[in-house]
């Protein structure tokens, strides 16, 4: 499992509950996932996995460096 330092800010973390996901969700599915990939609109990477509150998500971030992410947005998906 890889140890991710993320960066939250107002804007972010904004954008992300407007979708109904919390920062914790977020982080879970992007420190554990079950799959990733890059996504096909933006072409950064992408997460997803489930949650411990039973959620599937699709999770799309940057990587800053080899230890930090910025996350970008998060949304529910049918698994």
């Amino acid at each position: 499992m890889p140890f991710w330092f993320f960066v939250w800010d107002e804007e972010n973390e904004a954008h992300i509950h407007a979708h109904g996901v919390s920062s914790q969700e977020f982080e879970e599915v992007v420190c554990a996932p079950d799959s990733e990939g890059q996504s096909r609109t933006t072409g950064r990477p992408i997460a997803f996995g489930y949650t411990s509150t039973g959620k599937y998500l699709a999770c799309v971030y940057d990587v800053i460096d080899e230890s930090t992410v910025y996350p970008i947005t998060a949304f529910e998906v049918q698994d």
